[in-house]
């Protein structure tokens, strides 16, 4: 999730001289200049996959999901994992749209893949342009992310007509769930897992969160301002222990959220193992929620 580069989370960097050096930046670097430091803090799309990850994914099914972008004027091929039900299973099985968090490609989070499957879903993980196979190289941004999450969504209702489809989002990928179950009709459900109200608010929750840098941030991942027009039953999960996104930034964001909804605090979940930990507690509230059973 953001983060301010190393030099400035050394011990004996005081938030003054923080500030003084974010003022220097702005009075040397144009507005494009901010931009694309706070896309590469805010995405830190790692150059490599993470090795247990790429262990984990060995057996999903590649998947291409080709469209034209609107956000770049150019054609766009984003890359994802199919890991559906068993052979006997698949059919008339939910299907998810995963939307993973920053830093590690898709692989990175085929372990919690492989956990929705277990609990009754045919999954899709994407890649958004500028992590992994998807576009490599290309720099995230706010708006391509929810681009990519619908070209998904729609390449999903090609191949899958009929079939209910739900919306997952971990971390950022929460923020980009929300926008996107706020602008599509036909989601059965959305389930964020350890995200947030928006990046301005996360920033706020660090020790420099004192400064006035509300007004420069241009990757808003405004959750809030959107969860109240998602029309689908909302699940939102956080791990009591999550030292990354403070479980009071998921609860604030369940609270803006109009019902049915419910919040899932799993005791003892971190940021990265709260599926794990609250596999038993996730089943029971998709049965609740959303009348599912694995």
């Amino acid at each position: 999730m953001p983060a301010l580069p190393r030099s400035a989370r050394r011990p004996g960097i005081t938030p003054a001289l923080v500030a003084l050096l974010l003022g220097l930046v702005l009075l040397t670097a144009g507005c494009a200049s901010l931009d694309t430091q706070q896309r590469r803090w805010i995405f830190q799309p790692a150059a490599s996959p993470w090795a247990g990850g790429v262990t984990a994914a060995e057996g999903m099914d590649d998947v291409w999901i080709d469209f034209d972008s609107a956000a770049t004027g150019r054609p766009a091929r984003l890359h994802g994992l199919w890991h559906p039900r068993p052979d006997g299973a698949q059919a008339g099985a939910p299907v998810l749209l995963y939307l993973h968090g920053a830093r590690w490609d898709v692989t990175g989070s085929a372990r919690r893949v492989r956990r929705m499957q277990e609990l009754g879903f045919n999954v899709l993980a994407i890649d958004y342009r500028g992590f992994g196979r998807s576009a490599p190289g290309e720099l995230p941004s706010e708006q391509m992310a929810y681009e990519d999450a619908r070209a998904a969504w729609d390449w999903l209702a090609t191949q899958h007509p009929g079939a209910p489809r739900y919306i997952f989002g971990h971390s950022l990928g929460g923020a980009i769930a929300v926008d996107l179950a706020a602008q599509v009709p036909d989601e059965a459900g959305l389930i964020v897992e350890g995200s947030f109200t928006s990046v301005r608010d996360v920033f706020s929750q660090m020790r420099w969160g004192w400064l006035p840098l509300g007004p420069l941030i241009t990757q808003r991942f405004d959750a809030q301002a959107k969860v109240a027009q998602v029309g689908s039953p909302l699940l939102v999960v956080h791990g009591s222990e999550d030292r990354l996104i403070p479980p009071a930034l998921g609860k604030a964001l369940y609270e803006r959220a109009a019902s049915p909804k419910r919040w899932l605090l799993v005791e003892g979940g971190s940021h990265h193992n709260t599926n794990a930990v609250g596999q038993g507690a996730y089943r029971e509230a998709l049965r609740e929620l959303f009348g599912l059973a694995s």
